[in-house]
Formats: structure tokens, sequence, C-alpha cells
């Protein structure tokens, strides 16, 4: 299968008063046609950075190297305005907090409606009427009249429909979504990761989902990337993470999920209390299509 988008030795610097700061540390990895890899770890560990890195939405402050391939075009070397082009129609992203995300002078539906005017040449009718038609498909219940709310009138989970509306509206072929279920509730969240995998399905997309928590890595990833301090420690199937995870950055992650058993006595683990991993150990293959930083 053929790599819609590859990342290669990507490293992302930032030049602050005190020098040079690395935040992404040769990261590689590349996604598939309708594939979806979940980049996951602690907060601080590059995945955002990394994210912003593909869209080139990083401060000019930053220093970004390597390789991001989409559909056979490096990304990095491309003008701005070839950029733009390819930033909300061919990949697409989901922010993580849409209450920031989203304008709160601006109804949603307009919000929407300058998504797509922004990449084709449309009437504000026929715009406003895509519009409406992507608040239908992620479910926003009586879109006519929700498209004429403002941002603080709608619930979280509402507010992240908008969002992926936004993001889906132009029938990107690459969506990232970064930690787009942090903010809400259990019930919520299940319901926006349901809502991903069937949009995901019928567009025929890749996925990059960003996030800290395995449980929803699990849900939503086909592969997974686990990355700490800037670097991949891990990446295989989600399967395989799960069951025959290698790294004790991943195994510590893994242990720090709480479950529902009836054991009281037993404290809930932190990452902290696991080995943390030997960034000088090369990232290199353990098994078929199973890769991760093992000191030999």
């Amino acid at each position: 299968m053929s790599s819609l988008l590859e990342v290669d030795r990507l490293n992302v610097r930032f030049a602050t008063q005190t020098g040079e700061v690395a935040a992404v540390r040769d990261v590689s990895f590349s996604i598939p046609e309708s594939g979806t890899l979940g980049l996951v770890g602690e907060s601080g560990s590059g995945k955002s950075a990394t994210s912003l890195a593909i869209m080139r939405l990083l401060p000019p402050q930053a220093r970004i190297t390597g390789s991001i391939s989409f559909d056979g075009q490096d990304l990095l070397p491309l003008p701005d305005n070839s950029m733009r082009q390819i930033r909300g129609s061919g990949i697409s992203m989901i922010f993580q907090e849409p209450m920031t995300a989203l304008n709160p002078v601006m109804r949603v539906g307009d919000q929407v409606a300058e998504a797509v005017l922004a990449h084709h040449r449309v009437s504000r009718h026929e715009a406003r009427h895509k519009a409406v038609t992507a608040l239908r498909e992620v479910a926003i219940p009586d879109p006519e009249r929700r498209a004429l709310d403002y941002p603080h009138q709608l619930s979280g989970g509402q507010r992240q429909r908008v969002m992926i509306a936004m993001a889906l509206v132009n029938n990107p072929r690459l969506l990232i979504a970064d930690e787009p279920t942090t903010a809400l509730d259990v019930t919520v969240q299940a319901q926006i990761l349901d809502l991903v995998r069937e949009l995901r399905e019928k567009h025929k997309l890749a996925v990059l989902f960003i996030s800290h928590d395995l449980g929803v890595i699990s849900r939503i990833a086909d592969q997974v990337a686990v990355m700490y301090a800037g670097e991949i420690v891990e990446m295989a199937a989600v399967q395989q993470i799960f069951s025959a995870a290698s790294h004790p950055y991943t195994r510590g992650l893994i242990s720090a999920i709480p479950t529902l058993r009836t054991d009281r006595a037993r404290p809930l683990e932190t990452v902290e209390t696991r080995a943390r991993p030997d960034r000088s150990a090369p990232l290199r293959q353990i098994a078929p299509g199973h890769w991760a930083r093992i000191a030999p």
C-alpha cells in the first residue's frame, strides 16, 4: 500500500535566549492511504510540535529540518501560497480545544462556510449550504438552526463536531486530530471517536490521531508510534503494542492506565516508577513491523 504521508528524520528546534531547544528529534513514520497512525506520549513529548510541523503552522523561531512528503510532494520547501492551498483541502486538522480554535464572535455556520470559500469559487449561499450539509454529516441536531449559533451556545461535544465539520468540508485526504477528545467527558469522548471512525471509513481518510491516552488510541488506530522527549521510542501495530510492548516507557504507559479491578491494595502506577528510555539506543526492528529503541 502506497504512503500518503511520509515523515523522514524530522527535527524541530526552537530558538531561545539560552540557545536552541530540540522539541522533535529524528522522527520518521508513514501513513498509507486510508490508514490511521496513533501518535501517543505524555505532555511535552513532541506530539503537537510534530503535527504543527506537518501543517507548517509553527512560529517563525522554529527551525524545521528533514522531509515531510504528502502525496509525493515535499511540504517543507513549498512557498506559503502553495501550502495554504494544501492546508484545509489536502490536509486538515482538528485542534485540541474547540472553544479557543473557533472564533467566538462568528456564527459556527459562517466559520464552516469560510473554509469552503477559502478553497472554492462558490457563492456565499452555496458555501452556507455546504456548511449546513457538513454539520448534518457530523450529527449536529437541527443543523440549519445550529448554524446560526455562536460557539458559546454549543456544548463541548457540539463544538468539537463543528471543528470536525470544518476540517472535512473540503474533502481532505489526510486528517490530523490533535487530542480532539481531551476536554470531553467519557460518554461524549466515545461519540466523537465513533464519529471519526465512521467518517474515516466513509471518506477513505488517512488519519494521524494524537493522544496521551492509550485507551483512546486502541479504539481508533491501526499503527501506534510512542513518543518520549521528542523521539519515537517504539512503533508497531496496535495489537502488538498492547500484547507485546518492548520498550520500558511503553510498558509504563500501559501500566498507568486505570482499570476496574477490585484490588484496592494495588496502587495506581505512574510512568515515573518505570525505567526511562535509553535515548542513546537506536530505533531498530525487533520483529516484523515492530520497532523499538532498546539498548543492546
